[in-house]
């Protein structure tokens, strides 16, 4: 598992943690019950404090990409297949309804859609 952190960087540190595991996880290259590090072992490998890598794993929990087995440890929950078939389809019915709601055609929501990517 390879995480960076450059502490100048505009995106906070505990975000970088946080969206490189799940980019890991969404990849596959975590795979589901996967032992993560413990918080504090992250938090030495990477310099930052104990509290910035505990909100990172809050935040993946609360996306319900892993969970804390007390301690048991922390484990990779999802599987690539079904963060990104239900976080996708989730974001595509978001997306449709309010481009509906906005009066927009498939075409601007597509354009839109593509410019954010």
């Amino acid at each position: 598992m390879d995480i960076t952190v450059d502490p100048v960087g505009l995106t906070p540190p505990y975000e970088q943690v946080r969206s490189q595991l799940e980019a890991l996880i969404r990849s596959g290259e975590l795979a589901r019950g996967t032992r993560l590090p413990t918080v504090r072992q992250l938090s030495l490998d990477l310099g930052l404090a104990v509290n910035t890598v505990a909100r990172a794993y809050k935040e993946l929990e609360a996306d319900q990409l892993i969970e804390t087995r007390g301690r048991n440890g922390t484990f990779v929950l999802a599987s690539r297949s079904q963060t990104n078939d239900a976080a996708t389809h989730a974001a595509a019915v978001k997306l449709a309804t309010a481009a509906r709601q906005a009066g927009l055609s498939l075409a601007e929501a597509t354009a839109i859609l593509q410019r954010a990517w």
